[in-house]
């Protein structure tokens, strides 16, 4: 086995991809890049009425969004594949005939109806007792031609507790009496969860378990798997849950909670991960990472224990400082996610120059891709959209002689630039002795169409010389005619 961590993400395709499970990717993840280890992504498709392929695709498509790469899984591949238990029943199969030969495991032949009619006479005998199997199958030596699952002979097992130390919640020990015969392999061959992870774990040399603490209980069977296949365990690391703000489990009655929620809602990836990697880990008071940051400073020592409550108004706090840092989110990446919402509102081909030149007006005020698709709408808009109530206010015949000023600016300033074009501006104020109110609305509704914009003199400079004086003389056409 390497000396380096393998880790994996192993998802089940029945939905939408929780961000609850996007935390325990990004933690295998981080840990696998900051150490030079391997990320493994394996879908666990034994589920077969619920699962689907558009359930695949929206964990791979969710996964490549956040950029979250995988070093061996589905569409990389890996020496370690196939990488969907479906497709490997052969070899959960052939780990149960290993364990049945050695009386490690065996074949319970009992039905459902012979169950749940021992059920029903515990109950009747005794209503509070807790029904477990009575092994009524462990030592039968027949065959009969009849379906089966396999169960795991804990009479097998000498000691009396199993005992592992977790990296995050310590040395956790659990009385092997809590553990009844369970069942490995179900009648037509799938693998009930406990075995099929614990079989491709093996396979696939993950030395280094890390999920939600929810899964603990399933620590001690894997744990007892593993030391009868002759295996030595992995180490588990158990990560406090994502809970809603009642306390309850996560789900979406208590708000968006999938992946693709939050990327139609036009946060960023790393918004995404950074708000996610704050619930459990901390380091000191910082509150906002970079994607590089977060694999430099992850470690254990600084995962906790207590479990986290969600809060939307936060991640929305952490999405939007994400897009208006520019070391967090420069120019040129700030473009690419933003560019699909401004073609969502239908303005197709984009100038990309003019693209770059508007992204620090809106920054400081867009907490969303969405919004600053909206706030940058008028750039690429032409003619662009006028608020009516705006338009009637402010473009009118006392508005004529102040856009006519500007526009006069416009055409003859040099350079062109947002300073050149304030200082031209503000000395004619001065010269005539107004105030940069007269000019600045009118003049704004006129450029945008809106009464709330970026700066005016910055919103000139994107525009540029020929479109801004192509607008103000519309709008003075427009102020004219509302004269009358």
């Amino acid at each position: 086995m390497s000396d380096k961590p393998r880790l994996r993400f192993a998802p089940s395709p029945t939905g939408y991809l929780h961000i609850g499970g996007v935390r325990t990717a990004l933690f295998n993840w981080l840990w696998a890049r900051k150490t030079g280890g391997t990320f493994v992504l394996r879908i666990e498709d034994t589920d077969q009425e619920r699962s689907t392929p558009e359930s695949v695709q929206v964990i791979l498509d969710s996964l490549r969004w956040l950029n979250l790469d995988w070093d061996e899984g589905p569409g990389v591949g890996g020496d370690h594949g196939p990488y969907f238990q479906m497709q490997r029943l052969d070899t959960y199969k052939r780990f149960a005939e290993d364990l049945i030969g050695r009386g490690l495991a065996y074949r319970c032949y009992c039905t459902k109806e012979e169950l749940a009619a021992a059920r029903e006479k515990l109950k009747q005998d005794n209503p509070k007792a807790a029904f477990t199997y009575p092994g009524t199958c462990r030592h039968r030596t027949d065959q009969p031609d009849r379906p089966y699952v396999v169960r795991f002979n804990m009479q097998s097992v000498q000691r009396e507790s199993t005992t592992y130390k977790d990296l995050v919640f310590g040395e956790v020990t659990t009385p092997n009496s809590a553990q009844q015969d369970f069942v490995l392999l179900r009648s037509d061959g799938i693998p009930l969860y406990n075995f099929g992870v614990v079989v491709d774990d093996i396979t696939m040399n993950i030395n280094l378990v890390m999920r939600g603490r929810d899964h603990m209980v399933n620590t001690p069977p894997q744990i007892l798997l593993y030391e009868a296949l002759g295996h030595t365990p992995p180490q588990f690391a158990h990560l406090p849950m994502m809970l809603a703000p009642s306390g309850e489990k996560l789900s979406k009655r208590h708000g968006a909670v999938s992946v693709g929620e939050y990327r139609d809602k036009g946060y960023t990836p790393d918004a995404v991960l950074n708000y996610l990697a704050r619930f459990g880990w901390s380091f000191g008071d910082q509150e906002i990472f970079s994607r590089a940051e977060l694999i430099d400073k992850f470690s254990f020592d600084h995962l906790g224990r207590p479990d986290g409550r969600f809060d939307a108004r936060k991640f929305a706090d952490v999405a939007f400082e994400h897009l208006k840092r520019s070391e967090l989110t420069d120019t040129e990446s700030y473009a690419g996610q933003v560019r699909p919402f401004l073609k969502a509102r239908g303005l197709g081909e984009l100038d990309e120059a003019k693209l770059r030149a508007a992204i620090p007006t809106i920054r400081e005020r867009a907490r969303t891709l969405i919004e600053a698709a909206d706030a940058m709408d008028f750039y690429f808009r032409e003619p662009p959209v006028f608020d009516a109530a705006a338009r009637d206010k402010f473009l009118t015949a006392d508005a004529v002689e102040h856009l006519e000023m500007l526009a006069g600016v416009v055409q003859a300033v040099e350079p062109f630039d947002q300073h050149a074009i304030e200082q031209r501006v503000q000395a004619l104020l001065q010269e005539r002795g107004l105030h940069i109110k007269v000019l600045a609305q009118p003049a704004r509704v006129a450029l945008t169409g809106r009464k709330v914009s970026p700066g005016l003199f910055e919103v000139i400079a994107v525009l540029g010389r020929e479109l801004s004086l192509a607008r103000l003389r519309a709008a003075i056409e427009l102020a004219r005619g509302n004269a009358g």
